[in-house]
Order: structure tokens, then C-alpha cells, then sequence
């Protein structure tokens, strides 16, 4: 659009046919206004509405159409007919408001703010040593917190510990939510004011002593029945508001329903409810794939993969790096990985098949479909981040393994190998270990060793001084590294695998993963039936957490093993018991 010609004179005495003429759209738009109010707007308009309006009304006349334009004059009850000025600065809202429009509806869709009345949550002391950012996970909620929730609290604050860290953390958030300017304990603290702006509650603290009374059974000086009379007194004090109790010890939420008081677990922590809800890596195609997509898919050759472009039904519920395949009896199977998807469209490239003994990773081929479909992740450079779960004995480390030595040895991709695991043991604690770092990780190595010793004797041409040789080139390229000291550390062109991931925690998943620098590949492996670690659970599981955060990432993969391969009494076993 040209611009028009430099004024000669300021422009509010300028006359309004001294301004340029819009466009014939402009026209068209301008035209329909005053025919529909039936009076003429832009006589009477101020003079900067009018340059406003003749300067936006080309853009947006073809994509809105103004309200009083919409209806006709005589719609209107009688005396309610739009005024021109009223009309015209209605126009001049909708145009401004085109811009917000966008991110309005994205951020109505992304969240709904519920409606009703906003509950009382009493937390227990685990709930905060638990998570320190759980203050702030309750959105419109209030919080209150007894006074003997604070003395449990300073009770557990000293120490290395995980729940003394949780406990400093906590403390030191009650204290800038109490320095935070117009703080009021007694009507209590704002819990977006210190930025956290998805909590829209107050937190509020015992300051007086409350009255009430529990069967005489409970002693009174314990601190779960103190927080019991707490939450039986605020219940009959905020009637008829909805008082519930958040803890994570199920013997005092049984105690709880058994006093007739509202009580629940602590949810935020939980990725998934329901393990079998776990993103699995691959999906079966329908039987009639073919026939309803055969005649509309495109496909080319690049390489040794062949490359299909399909688009349907199915397309919104694939995934990138998910793997699908077709088998069906009489039919041409499709076994490939989902590259690229754009709207209803998806890409699809077929995979190199590492059944057959030619595409052997260091003298290991596959053995099922799930297991091909893993190796193929583990070798494609592009993939940075792999995660394999799966029962005892589906191959999860000897194919990690495998993969890493011939990147690390024959392709050069990766300088050495970093093999790291949770020192959670199964029974009993056997006590401090001696030696360096790498002796002290060694007892819990054995599944490595396992496996070397494994990979050590696939080549049977070699003799005794080859196999030995090829043991201690091995072994040089490995090194074995405890959790306790990742902190800080970068990793450069490294083949990092988390073994037992599913015994780490959130907050310790995040920080081995952001450990990786420029070049390296991690691959976290584990059984979610497995779980060793107290207090955590298949939902709250570091593994399921970046299974499922991961997922749909174009340098990310996962895949679920589903069948055993290390003996038949080990299949049976994970089956039966």
C-alpha cells in the first residue's frame, strides 16, 4: 500500500476529504457501516477514530465483519439502535482486538479455570518434604498448614539427605511468601506473590488454638492426631466449605475416612495413574491399511530405506520416531518409523533389519520385532535420548552395549562409554564397600560384566590372546561412574547408559539428562515391575516421567520390550510370579 502524501498543515485540522481514499474493500467496508446503523457514523465520529478506522479498515474489512453491520437496524428494540460514535469505537475495538486473538484462544484452550468453590487443603508434613513446590500446586485453592506441620518441618531440616534439602527449601519458601510486601499472616499469605502465578490461593497458618476433640483411643500427643483435630476443627469453623487432607501416608488417610474427614493422596508428583497407559514407542496399523491407504500413498527410494507419505485417520494418532508396523497373513508387511508429520500428513521410513546376521552389531542380531526396533534408535546418530523398558531379560543392556561399542570402537562416533546405575539394593544394606569410585560401583556392575563376558565370545575365530586382547581394548573404553557425583559434570562425544533407571527419581533423572553435551547419546534402561526405590511407585517413577515427557521429541525415542530372550525359565518366571 503506497504511502500517502507528507500534510501541509497539523493533522486534526485537516478536513476529513483531505485524507486519502482507502481501497475499494476499504470502500465496500466503509459503505456497509452507516447503511446498516441507518444514520452516517463518520459525520459525527471524532476526527481520530475516523483516521484510525480509514487506516485499519482495508486490512481487516475481508476478515471481520463489524456487529452493527451484522444486524439490521430494525432488529433493535425500539430506542436501542446503535449510536454512530458508540458504534463506530465498538469497530475500532474489534480491529485492535484482532492482534490478542490469537494467543486468547491459545491460552483458553490450553487451560479452563474451573468454577465452584474453591476448597481448604490441610497438608501433611510428608506432602512437604515430599515435594517443596507443592504450595504451589493447587491453583485456586487455599492451603493451611498446622502449627505442628512447622515443628516437624524444623525437626528434619539438618543433614545431606534428599528430605532435608526438601525441608530447607520449604522453609526457605514460607519465608519469602512472608516477606513478600502487604503480607498478612492473619488473613494469610498470597501464593502468587512471589511469581508463581498458576496458584490463585492464600496459604494460612495455625495461629490460634483450636477446639477440638478425638476418640480417646488416639493419643493426643502424637503429631498425625494433632493434624487429625486440626482438620475436624476447621471443618465445623469454614462450614459448609469442603476441608480435605493431603498426605502421603496411607495409615493416616485411613485414619482420616475413618473419622468421617475428607482426606486424598498426594497427586502432582504421579506422571501416569495407570502404568499400562505408558506410551509403549510403536503402534499396529489397522488390517485394512492397504486397501484404505494403498492407492493414495507416495513413496520413494533414498538410500537403503525406501520412504512412504501417507495421510488419513490415522495420522493424529502417530507420533514422531514412533515406530508402526503392518503384519497381516497374505499381506505385504510394513515395518518403519514415523519421521515427519505435518497436519494430516506423516512420513514414513522403513528400518534396517537387524534380525539378519549381515546388519550384526557387534556380532548381536535381534531375535523379535520390538527388539529390531530398539537397535534401530540405539544406532541412528540423530537420536540423542533412548529409553527401554521392558521385563527381566528382554536384552535391554546387551543391545545398549553392543550398539555403544561398535560406535565407540568402529564407527568412532563416541570416545568412550559412561555406565552409571541407582545403588538401590534389594535386601539388606550390606555396608560401606572399599576401594576407589569405580571398585566401590563395581559389586553393582555385575549385569555389566554379564554382558561383556557375552559380547566377548561372539567372535569365535579369534583365539585365546584375541579374545583377551579385545576384552582389555574393551574394558579401556568403559568407564564405570557413581550417580553421587554427576553434578557439574558435562559429558563431550559420550555413550552414557543409565542402567535400573526406573529406581531414580524425577529430580535425579533431570539431572543425569542434563549432563549430556555436544555429541552424546544416553540411553536409560529399566523394568517399571521392578521398582526398589521406597516411596516411589510405577506413576512416579524418574523413567516414566521422561518416557513420558520425551515422547513425540524428533531426537528422542522409547520402545517397550515385551518378550523375554535370556532362557525359558526366566520367561516363565516374570510371567507366573
Amino acid at each position: 500500500m503506497p504511502l500517502p502524501p507528507a500534510p501541509t498543515k497539523p493533522a486534526d485540522k485537516l478536513s476529513p476529504s483531505a485524507f486519502p481514499k482507502s481501497s475499494p474493500k476499504g470502500k465496500a467496508a466503509s459503505a456497509k457501516r452507516p447503511a446498516a446503523a441507518g444514520r452516517e457514523p463518520e459525520a459525527k465520529a471524532p476526527v481520530r477514530i475516523a483516521r484510525l478506522e480509514q487506516q485499519v479498515a482495508p486490512r481487516i474489512s475481508a476478515q471481520i465483519i463489524p456487529i452493527s453491520a451484522a444486524l439490521p437496524a430494525s432488529s433493535y428494540p425500539q430506542g436501542r439502535a446503535p449510536q454512530p460514535e458508540s458504534s463506530a469505537r465498538l469497530e475500532q475495538a474489534q480491529s485492535v482486538a484482532m492482534g490478542a486473538t490469537g494467543k486468547a484462544a491459545v491460552r483458553g484452550e490450553k487451560k479452563t479455570r474451573r468454577t465452584g468453590p474453591a476448597k481448604l487443603f490441610v497438608l501433611d508434613t510428608n506432602v512437604l518434604l515430599h515435594d517443596p513446590m507443592c504450595l504451589f500446586r493447587f491453583e485456586e485453592h487455599d492451603i493451611f498448614l498446622p502449627m505442628i506441620v512447622l515443628e516437624e518441618l524444623d525437626g528434619h531440616k539438618k543433614g545431606v539427605t534428599e528430605v532435608a534439602r526438601n525441608a530447607r527449601q520449604t522453609s526457605r519458601t514460607l519465608d519469602a511468601l512472608a516477606g513478600t510486601p502487604g503480607a498478612d499472616i492473619s488473613s494469610g499469605f498470597k501464593l502468587d506473590s512471589t511469581g508463581q502465578r498458576e496458584a490463585k490461593g492464600k496459604l494460612m497458618f495455625q495461629t490460634l488454638a483450636l477446639d477440638y476433640s478425638l476418640p480417646g483411643s488416639l493419643p493426643q500427643g502424637k503429631a498425625d492426631n494433632q493434624i487429625l483435630g486440626v482438620v475436624d476443627a476447621l471443618r465445623t469453623q469454614y462450614a459448609p466449605r469442603e476441608v480435605v487432607l493431603v498426605s502421603k501416608d496411607i495409615n493416616m488417610r485411613v485414619k482420616a475416612r475413618a473419622l468421617g474427614l475428607a482426606t486424598d493422596d498426594y497427586q502432582n508428583d504421579k506422571t501416569l495413574e495407570d502404568g499400562d497407559l505408558l506410551y509403549s514407542g510403536a503402534m499396529a496399523l489397522p488390517g485394512d491399511f492397504w486397501a484404505t491407504h494403498g492407492q493414495k500413498i507416495e513413496s520413494w527410494q533414498q538410500g537403503q530405506h525406501t520412504f512412504y507419505k501417507i495421510d488419513g485417520p490415522i495420522v493424529p494418532q502417530m507420533l514422531i520416531n514412533q515406530f508402526v508396523y503392518f503384519e497381516s497373513p497374505g499381506e505385504p508387511s510394513l515395518y518403519a518409523r514415523v519421521t515427519e508429520i505435518r497436519g494430516n500428513t506423516a512420513v514414513l521410513k522403513t528400518l534396517r533389519d537387524f534380525n539378519h546376521m549381515k546388519n550384526a552389531v557387534w556380532g548381536v542380531t535381534t531375535r523379535n520385532r520390538e527388539q529390531n526396533f530398539a537397535m534401530n534408535l540405539l544406532t541412528d546418530p540423530e537420536v540423542d535420548f533412548v529409553t527401554l523398558t521392558g521385563t527381566a531379560g528382554t536384552g535391554k543392556t546387551l543391545m545398549a552395549l553392543a550398539a555403544g561399542l561398535t560406535q565407540v570402537l568402529d564407527d568412532r562416533r563416541y570416545t568412550e562409554i559412561i555406565v552409571t546405575r541407582a545403588t538401590v539394593s534389594v535386601g539388606e544394606d550390606i555396608g560401606f564397600l572399599p576401594g576407589t569410585e569405580e571398585e566401590k560401583m563395581g559389586p553393582w556392575m555385575g549385569a555389566l560384566d554379564d554382558n561383556l563376558e557375552v559380547l566377548g565370545k561372539t567372535d569365535s575365530s579369534a583365539g585365546e590372546w584375541g579374545r583377551a586382547a579385545t576384552s582389555e581394548l574393551i574394558r579401556s573404553r568403559i568407564k564405570i561412574k557413581s550417580m553421587n557425583f554427576m553434578r557439574g559434570r558435562t559429558f563431550l562425544n559420550k555413550y552414557v547408559i543409565i542402567d535400573e533407571a526406573q529406581n531414580l527419581t524425577p529430580k535425579q533423572m533431570k539431572t543425569l539428562i542434563t549432563r549430556a553435551g555436544p555429541g552424546t547419546k544416553i540411553v536409560c534402561m529399566g523394568n517399571l515391575a521392578q521398582i526398589d526405590t521406597p516411596y516411589l511407585t510405577e506413576g512416579s517413577s524418574g523413567l516414566t516421567f521422561a518416557v513420558d515427557r520425551f515422547k513425540g521429541w524428533p531426537h528422542g525415542g522409547h520402545i517397550t520390550l515385551a518378550r523375554g530372550e535370556r532362557s525359558r525359565l526366566a520367561d516363565f518366571a516374570s510371567d507366573v510370579l
